[in-house]
């Protein structure tokens, strides 16, 4: 009943915001509070501290990094009806009819605006480009539509409606369609892409270094916006990122630490900054075996931006490694229009330490050593230091 009835059945007829569609999720529970968090990492710590922790499966509706772009929506409401609305208005002449009904219908035509916000590609669409994400768009929303047994099915197929929402894809996508649907779209895509990369990167800091056994799920060591199958079920490119290893093991010596996490910010679409984070905390639980199945430590920040910041240490004996992690992003970033944080985002911000965490720390992601002092019983680090390179950090103790 939750597969066929749920996932497979009102998880493709409710696409209020599809990333919360996922398979054992609850679309009804509409995010979770840092203390909410820390309350459930503290809890599977002390319980089941070897508890397989994954964001993409093979059985994921949507790839990690699809969902971390669209949670970026919940974060421009308004901005988001706005466009919404102004895509429906380009794309009428598209929409076709059946016994008076539009074809798509309007929540059809709603959940193919987040598909494409969540899996467009990164790189440039020349012809090839295009008609691929035409095919894979077309064969989603068939299965998409065929699931939520609305107006079409696998056992009662509508022809009419599969050909005509086929039709409105490729009209939709078409770059030289008079509608300017693409002109429009394309500014707010990259806009929820950057914002959606540092949601990814915090993500995957967070399951990498959070209570439980990390899984990193094949082809999510960089960036990839894979649907639901038979979409995640495309070759894997394993020679594309022995390369983009092999290039960042290669920097890593011509560059120092600091220089190098800019330089796979700057270049943040080639994947090689994913990849960074995954390298750098896999190999800190490799050196700190210890502390990755040791206590967990909640930490809180203060001050002006403190409500941005999800933060945690591990700790065993002497041993520790720190987890800060940005949240809410959009709105971080609002005031000075969006986009990916910087230390100024930071100032007036505080990271509150316990002082038996006081001591030299080293970021395993941009080589930066920093001392952590103890006044009156408490330390703590500014954001906009800890933070100025890379919109996260995990730091070792020294």
């Amino acid at each position: 009943v939750m597969a066929k009835g749920v996932e497979d059945t009102s998880f493709y007829l409710y696409n209020r915001l599809v990333s919360l569609n996922e398979v054992g999720g609850e679309p009804d529970h509409f995010g979770t509070s840092p203390a909410q968090v820390h309350a459930f990492f503290a809890e599977r710590a002390a319980c089941w501290p070897l508890a397989m922790s994954s964001a993409s499966t093979h059985d994921t509706k949507r790839s990690e990094d699809v969902r971390a772009r669209i949670n970026v929506l919940s974060e421009v409401p308004e901005l988001w009806r706005e466009r919404v609305g102004a895509w429906h208005w380009k794309n009428l002449p598209f929409l076709r009819s059946e016994d008076g009904q539009p074809v798509p219908d309007p929540n059809d035509e709603y959940l193919l605006y987040q598909t494409l916000v969540g899996a467009w590609p990164l790189e440039p669409l020349g012809p090839d480009g295009t008609e691929e994400l035409t095919r894979r768009m077309q064969a989603y929303m068939e299965k998409a539509t065929r699931e939520a047994k609305l107006h079409t099915s696998w056992i009662n197929p509508d022809p009419a409606y599969d050909r005509g929402l086929a039709e409105f894809i490729a009209e939709v996508l078409r770059p030289d369609a008079e509608s300017g649907f693409l002109g429009d779209f394309l500014p707010f895509q990259r806009t929820v892409a950057e914002l959606g990369m540092v949601n990814s990167l915090a993500q995957t800091l967070i399951r990498l270094t959070a209570p439980g056994v990390p899984d990193v799920y094949q082809g999510q060591e960089i960036w990839d916006f894979s649907l639901v199958d038979p979409d995640n079920r495309r070759p894997v490119d394993f020679a594309l990122r022995e390369r983009l290893l092999d290039d960042l093991e290669r920097r890593a010596t011509e560059v120092d630490g600091a220089a190098l996490a800019r330089e796979l910010l700057a270049g943040w679409a080639d994947g090689r900054i994913k990849m960074h984070v995954t390298r750098a905390a896999l190999g800190l639980r490799a050196a700190l075996p210890r502390v990755f199945v040791g206590g967990y430590l909640p930490l809180a920040a203060e001050g002006a931006r403190a409500e941005h910041v999800l933060a945690f240490a591990r700790v065993s004996g002497g041993e520790a490694a720190i987890t800060v992690a940005p949240r809410l992003v959009a709105t971080l970033t609002r005031g000075r229009g969006l986009g990916i944080p910087h230390a100024d985002d930071w100032a007036g911000t505080v990271l509150a330490l316990p002082s038996d965490l006081a001591g030299l720390y080293r970021d395993a992601l941009t080589g930066e050593e920093l001392r952590v002092e103890a006044r009156d019983g408490a330390c703590s680090v500014p954001l906009d230091v800890l933070l100025k390179d890379l919109p996260l950090a995990l730091l070792e103790r020294a």
